[in-house]
C-alpha cells in the first residue's frame, strides 16, 4: 500500500493535464500570468499570435477547473498527500484492526454529506503513540495508536472517525492546498519557456510542483486546519453519529481524555488542533438539549475490544 500511495505523484502528473504546457499552466493557475507570458513570447518570436490564442484559452479553461477539481484529480492529488503522510508515520501492521476501522469508518461515510468520492474511502491506522489524525483529500483517512487510545468505546471511536470524514467530505484538504505558496513557488520558473512543449523549464516546473506538494502536506501536518474548519468537522461529525445511532457524546468524552493526556507544547494533536476545552464548549452547543444518556451495547463493546485490544 505504501509503494503504491508514494508512486501517486507520478500518476497526478500524468493524468492531470494532456500536455505538458497544458500540465504547466494548470499549475500556475492564473491567466493572468499566462497573458503576460505569451505576450512576452510573440514579442521575442518564440510563439506566434495564434500559439499565444490558443495558450491564453487553455489557460482560462484551466483556471476553472483549478477552482473546482474534478473527482478524479482531488483523488490524484489526495494519494500524493498521503503518501508523504507514509513517510512520516509507518503503518500498523494489524490486518483485524485495520478491517475493523475500515468497516466501522465506511458506515459513517454513507451517513456523512459526502457519502462517495472518487476512489471511495480509506482508512489506516499508523504506528505512532503520537495522538494525532491526518485527512487526505478524496478520503484517505489516517489515525496513530495513540488516538485510538484515547477511544474508550465504538461510540467514541466513531467520533473520531466521522471527525476526519467530514474534513474529507467539506474538501478542507483541497481548500488549505489552494491557499498554499504554490504560485509563488512557480513564479521563479521562466514562463515563456514554460510554455513550450518540451522545453527544459517544463521539467523544472513539474519539479517544482512536486516540491510544492511536499510543502503544502508538511504545512497540513504541523499546522492543522483553521479553528473554523475544526469546529465544522466536530459539528459534521455529531449529524453523523446521530444519523448511524452513536452517542454524539461521545465526541465531548473522547475530548475529555485527549484533554489529560496531550503535553502542552507538543507536536502532535496539541499543535494541528484547537484546544479540547475549546471544542468541547463548542460540542456542546451544537449538542443543545440532546440527552446526554450514556449508552451501552454489549455487540459494540465486545468487537471494540477484539479488534483494538493489543493497540
Amino acid at each position: 500500500m505504501r509503494g503504491a500511495l508514494q508512486r501517486g505523484l507520478t500518476g497526478l502528473l500524468i493524468r492531470c493535464g494532456a500536455s505538458a504546457a497544458g500540465l504547466s499552466l494548470l499549475l500556475i493557475s492564473c491567466q493572468s500570468i499566462a497573458q503576460v507570458g505569451t505576450s512576452i513570447g510573440v514579442a521575442t518570436g518564440q510563439i506566434n499570435e495564434s500559439q499565444a490564442q490558443s495558450i491564453n484559452e487553455s489557460a482560462a479553461a484551466v483556471e476553472r477547473s483549478y477552482q473546482d477539481f474534478t473527482p478524479e484529480q482531488e483523488y490524484y492529488l489526495g494519494r500524493t498527500v498521503a503518501a508523504i503522510i507514509l513517510q512520516k508515520y509507518k503503518p500498523y501492521d494489524d490486518p483485524k484492526a485495520n478491517y475493523y476501522i475500515n468497516e466501522l469508518g465506511q458506515s459513517l461515510a454513507m451517513a456523512s454529506v459526502r457519502p462517495e468520492t472518487f476512489s471511495g474511502y480509506h482508512f489506516l491506522i499508523v504506528d505512532s503513540n503520537d495522538i494525532n489524525a491526518l485527512s487526505a483529500p478524496s478520503g484517505f483517512i489516517f489515525v496513530t495508536r495513540g488516538l485510538l487510545r484515547c477511544a474508550q468505546d465504538e461510540d467514541e471511536l466513531a467520533a473520531i472517525l466521522a471527525h476526519e470524514i467530514t474534513h474529507v467530505a467539506l474538501k478542507h484538504g483541497l481548500q488549505a492546498i489552494k491557499k498554499s505558496r504554490v504560485t509563488s513557488a512557480l513564479s521563479s520558473v521562466a514562463l515563456t519557456g514554460a510554455m513550450l512543449a518540451g522545453s527544459p523549464e517544463v521539467q523544472q516546473l513539474t519539479q517544482t510542483f512536486g516540491e510544492s506538494v511536499k510543502d503544502i502536506t508538511s504545512t497540513l501536518i504541523n499546522n492543522g486546519y483553521s479553528r473554523q474548519f475544526e469546529e465544522q468537522a466536530d459539528a459534521g461529525a455529531v449529524k453523523i453519529l446521530e444519523r448511524v445511532g452513536y452517542d454524539p457524546w461521545a465526541l465531548v468524552d473522547v475530548l475529555k481524555v485527549m484533554e489529560t493526556r496531550l503535553k502542552p507544547g507538543g507536536l502532535d494533536f496539541a499543535k494541528t488542533h484547537p484546544a479540547p476545552e475549546v471544542r468541547i464548549k463548542a460540542v456542546e452547543k451544537v449538542l443543545g438539549d440532546w440527552p446526554n444518556v450514556p449508552s451501552s451495547n454489549q455487540t459494540r463493546e465486545q468487537r471494540f475490544e477484539a479488534a483494538l485490544a493489543g493497540v
